[in-house]
C-alpha cells in the first residue's frame, strides 16, 4: 500500500514521484523499462534541451495546444525554477541561440542521472520491468494498479505519465491512451508531431544533406486563386532525400498538422531574407561585374550553397552556360525571385518513428488545471505526453512535462 504510484519514470513521471517523495508521500514509481528516462536520453540528439530561458510569460506563445490550461502548471514549477532544480542536482546549464538551456555537458544522461537520484533521496520506491495493464477504481475513486503479471499494488493516488505515441522503442506506445479510456476519459485524436514533411518535387532528393541557416519559410495555400499565409518562421532547415526537415520545419509541422492532407500547403524558401529583392539584385549585379566573362553557374557560388545552384538556375528557365555578360535583367529578375520565393509543394509528414512528440491525448477538459486530476475519477492524476498538450521546438515540451509532474506529484502527495 503506497501513498502513491507514478506510471512511467520519463520527465514528467519521475519529476512527479520526485515531487510526492519529497511531500513525505510513500511513493512508488513504476516503469515497463529495465531503465529510467529512455526518451530523456535521445532528446535534442542526445544533449537535451531542458527548457527555455525566455520570460515565464512567453511559454505560453510557444504552446500550440491548450497554452491555457497550463496557466497553473506553468506558475508552480517555472521554467527558471527548473534551471534551478537541475543546478541543485548537480547538473550545470547554458543557454544557447534562441534561449535554448542545455547541460554543460551536452550529455542527456546527466540529466537522467540527476533525477534518478533525486527519486532515490526522496525514497521513492522504484520498479522496473513492471509493466501497467490496468487501473483499480472503487466507485468513484481510484485505489491503485494491476500489472501485467496479475500484480495489484494499492495506493490512495495514480499519476499516469504513460508517455504519448512518439518513439515507441523507448516505451511510449500509446498503452496510457487505453488506460485513460478505461477510467472513462476521451482520448483526443493522436498525430506525429515535430516531425518532417515530404515534399512532392523531387528536387529535394538533390539537394539531400543540404543545411541552411537563417532562411525563412513561407507555408500556404491558395484560397479561391488568391495566397493565404499559413505560418511563417526564421531559422535553420536541411533538405533530406524525402523533403525537408530542421527546427522551423519541425515546429510548422505542429502549426500545420491538420490542414496538410486536406489541404494542398505550398512551401515558399527565401534563402536571402535580410535582403530585400531590390537589395539582393544589386548585389548580383556586382558580383556579375566583377567577373563578367564566367558562366551564369560559376557566378552564383559567393551567393548560393552549390547544391542549391542547380536547383536555382534551372527555374529560372536561364542556360547555366551562359556568361554572365550576356544575362538579361529580366533573367537576373528571375534569379532573384527564385532566391527569395523557392516554391515547393508539401506532399505529407513523416510517421510516428520520426515524430518527436505526440499531439492529441487526454482531453483537457476532463482534467482539473489546477491539480491535474481527473474530473471523472479521484485522486487520478496525468501529467507530461498524455495530455492534449504540445509545444513548438525549443526546450518548451519538456518544459511541459517538468511543470505538469510537478504539480500532479504535489497534488497526489497532498
Amino acid at each position: 500500500m503506497y501513498d502513491v504510484i507514478v506510471i512511467g519514470a520519463g520527465a514528467a513521471g519521475m519529476m512527479a514521484a520526485v515531487t510526492a517523495g519529497r511531500l513525505g508521500a510513500r511513493t512508488c514509481l513504476l516503469e515497463r523499462n529495465e531503465k529510467p528516462g529512455k526518451k530523456i536520453y535521445i532528446t535534442g540528439k542526445g544533449r537535451c534541451n531542458l527548457t527555455n530561458a525566455c520570460e515565464t510569460e512567453e511559454l505560453f506563445s510557444h504552446v500550440v495546444t491548450n497554452p491555457k490550461f497550463l496557466y497553473s502548471s506553468f506558475y508552480s514549477m517555472t521554467n527558471w525554477d527548473v534551471i534551478d532544480f537541475f543546478e541543485k542536482s548537480g547538473v550545470r546549464t547554458k543557454v544557447e541561440r534562441g534561449e535554448r538551456v542545455f547541460p554543460v555537458s551536452d550529455k542527456s544522461s546527466d540529466v537522467i542521472r540527476a533525477l534518478w537520484n533525486e527519486c532515490r533521496e526522496s525514497g521513492v520506491d522504484i520498479r522496473f520491468h513492471s509493466q501497467v495493464s490496468g487501473l483499480l477504481k472503487h466507485g468513484d475513486t481510484i485505489k491503485g494498479v494491476k500489472l501485467s503479471d496479475k500484480t495489484v499494488i494499492e495506493a490512495a493516488a495514480v499519476v499516469a505519465a504513460c508517455g504519448g505515441k512518439s518513439y515507441a522503442g523507448t516505451g511510449s506506445d500509446g498503452a496510457g491512451f487505453e488506460l485513460a479510456k478505461q477510467m472513462g476519459h476521451q482520448i483526443r485524436p493522436c498525430l506525429p508531431g515535430l516531425v518532417p514533411m515530404n515534399l512532392c518535387e523531387d528536387e529535394a532528393g538533390q539537394m539531400q544533406g543540404l543545411s541552411l541557416k537563417n532562411v525563412e519559410l513561407c507555408f500556404y495555400t491558395m484560397d479561391n486563386g488568391k495566397k493565404k499565409e499559413r505560418y511563417r518562421e526564421f531559422g535553420e532547415m536541411m533538405f533530406t532525400h524525402f523533403g525537408i526537415t530542421g527546427p522551423i520545419v519541425l515546429s510548422a509541422s505542429s502549426r500545420l498538422g491538420e490542414l496538410i492532407g486536406t489541404q494542398v500547403v505550398y512551401v515558399q524558401l527565401d534563402c536571402k531574407p535580410a535582403l530585400t529583392k531590390e537589395k539582393l539584385h544589386r548585389r548580383i549585379v556586382r558580383d556579375f561585374e566583377a567577373n563578367p566573362n564566367v558562366s551564369f553557374h560559376n557566378a552564383l557560388g559567393g551567393l548560393l550553397p552549390k547544391s542549391l545552384i542547380p536547383v536555382v538556375i534551372r527555374r529560372t528557365g536561364t542556360d547555366g552556360r551562359k556568361p554572365v555578360n550576356q544575362i538579361t535583367k529580366e533573367d537576373r529578375e528571375r534569379l532573384v525571385q527564385q532566391i527569395k520565393g523557392l516554391t515547393f509543394t508539401v506532399d505529407s509528414l513523416r510517421g510516428w518513428n520520426e515524430a518527436i512528440i505526440t499531439r492529441g491525448g487526454v482531453s483537457v477538459r476532463e482534467v482539473n488545471p489546477s491539480t491535474m486530476e481527473s474530473r471523472l475519477v479521484k485522486h487520478l492524476y496525468f501529467a507530461g505526453e498524455m495530455l492534449d498538450l504540445d509545444a513548438l521546438t525549443g526546450g518548451f515540451n519538456l518544459q511541459i512535462a517538468w511543470s505538469t509532474g510537478y504539480l500532479a506529484g504535489m497534488s497526489a502527495a497532498e
